[in-house]
Formats: structure tokens, C-alpha cells, sequence
């Protein structure tokens, strides 16, 4: 059965399908000995692909893995770094990250820290980071100054940013520090740099920002416990269900 390859070597498990399309734009993948570009159907049964001269197929699918980490600041949510900063990968065990094909899903900036998901399973990573996706993400944030309520009302109603409307959010006041706010921040959309922009278009720049949940996905839970700056887990059956769930909830809606 015919697909593109991006997909293909994504399902197989090699690269995200992001991941995929840089490969290929690249020059790096041949069909039947033929550059491919993007968008190519090719059809697994009968023809050959290969990546950097290298034959791949289906057997060459590793294990599916499905991790959190908790990132700290100062590291990078990428595969690898031009400029040689410490990412996200740098943090896990060779056999985790060597030949595995596991990737971040989505971003946490450098300065920004907490939950974030690395995996293997490229059709999962694309439908929870395409932009339709509206899995809920949990932040605890710490701003200059003490936004009052009709700043946070605000908030949750939406901000311009680039002409485009923000997504309705929770927001609501933790604690009062000296000169500071703690904000639990709840947001069904990922837009670059999102907390940040709209608290300093607000007046109340961003001091600290912590990522706690992605969906029902927490860094501290009652069964795993906390889980400490640095470190990793896997994720646990029900908390890979939840994940496969939004996929198949979204494979249903563009269906419809």
C-alpha cells in the first residue's frame, strides 16, 4: 500500500515525521536509488528506501518508547544542538537515545523547565504537536509584580499576539511573593513562546516558568512520586493510553 515516505519513516519508527521532511529536503533519503522529495508515495512492499545509503524497512523498527523528563533550565528541547548546548537527549542513557529514534514532543524553551515527552513513535508525536491538537498543558509560573483581577480576566479571555488571538486559558493566583506572583497557567494551544509574550505585553514579565502536566501526565504523581530535575521516567500504561486516545480522538474529527 502506497504513502509518503515521510510517513513511512515515521511509522517505522527512524525520525518524527518532522524529522523525516528535514531528511529529505536534505537529499538524504533515495527511493530505488533516486533522490526522493518530499510528499513521494512509495509503496514499502515493492520499493527500497534508504536513508544516507542505507537500506531501512520495517524489522529496523526499534521498541516503541514513551518517557517524561523533567527538564532543567538550560537545556535544549532538541535532538542535537549547532551551537553544542546540552539537550534534551544528553540527559538519557545511550540505550535510550542511541539508534532509537526517540525525539522530543513539542518544546520547552531553554530558560523554561518541567514536563516534557520524549518518544520513538513518530505518528503519535505529529498528531499531539499538529496545530489543531488541543491536549491541555499545566504551568506554574512566576511573574514580575501583582497582576490584579482584570489582568488575569484578560488572560483567560485571550490576548492578541501577531494579530491572532490566544485561546481562551485558566489563570489563576497561587500566592503573592515580595514584587512577585506564583500563576498556575492552563493552556490548550503552544504557540511559540506563549506565557512569556503575553505576561510582558501585560506589564508582568516571566521570572520563572515550570511545566507540572501535559494532559493528566504529571511530574508528581501519587503511583511514580516526584520526579526530580534531570531525571526521567517511563510513562505508565494508562499514561500511554491517555496519549493514544488524543491521537485517535483527532484521527476521528478530520474523519468527520
Amino acid at each position: 500500500m502506497e504513502a509518503r515516505v515521510q510517513k513511512i519513516i515515521s511509522q517505522w519508527g527512524i525520525a518524527s515525521r518532522r524529522e523525516a521532511e528535514e531528511m529529505i529536503k536534505q537529499s538524504r533519503v533515495q527511493i530505488n536509488g533516486i533522490v526522493a522529495h518530499l510528499g513521494q508515495k512509495v509503496d514499502p512492499q515493492r520499493d527500497t528506501i534508504c536513508i544516507d545509503g542505507k537500506p531501512i524497512s520495517h524489522s529496523d523498527r526499534p521498541a516503541l518508547i514513551y518517557l517524561l523528563l523533567n527538564k532543567p533550565a538550560g537545556v535544549v528541547s532538541t535532538c542535537d544542538d549547532p551551537h553544542g548546548r546540552t539537550t534534551v537527549l544528553d540527559l538519557l542513557p545511550e540505550n535510550l537515545h542511541k539508534g532509537t529514534g526517540i525525539h522530543p514532543v513539542g518544546r520547552l524553551d531553554a530558560d523554561s523547565t518541567g514536563a516534557l515527552i520524549l518518544t520513538n513513535d513518530g505518528d503519535l508525536t505529529f498528531s499531539l504537536t499538529h496545530p489543531s491538537h488541543n491536549i491541555s498543558k499545566t504551568y506554574h509560573v512566576v511573574v514580575k509584580g501583582h497582576p490584579p483581577e482584570t489582568v488575569l480576566k484578560m488572560w483567560r479571555e485571550g490576548v492578541v499576539l501577531e494579530g491572532k488571538k490566544t485561546r481562551p486559558a485558566k489563570v489563576r493566583l497561587i500566592e503573592r511573593l515580595d514584587n512577585q506572583s506564583k500563576l498556575e497557567i492552563i493552556l490548550q494551544e503552544g504557540r511559540n513562546r506563549q506565557i512569556r509574550r503575553v505576561a510582558e505585553q501585560l506589564g508582568y514579565p516571566v521570572i520563572q516558568l515550570h511545566r507540572t502536566a501535559i494532559g493528566s501526565i504529571q511530574i508528581q504523581t501519587p503511583k511514580a512520586g516526584f520526579l526530580g530535575v534531570g531525571d526521567y521516567r517511563h510513562l505508565t500504561p494508562e499514561e500511554i493510553i491517555f496519549l493514544k486516545n488524543q491521537f485517535s480522538n483527532r484521527q476521528l474529527t478530520m474523519n468527520n
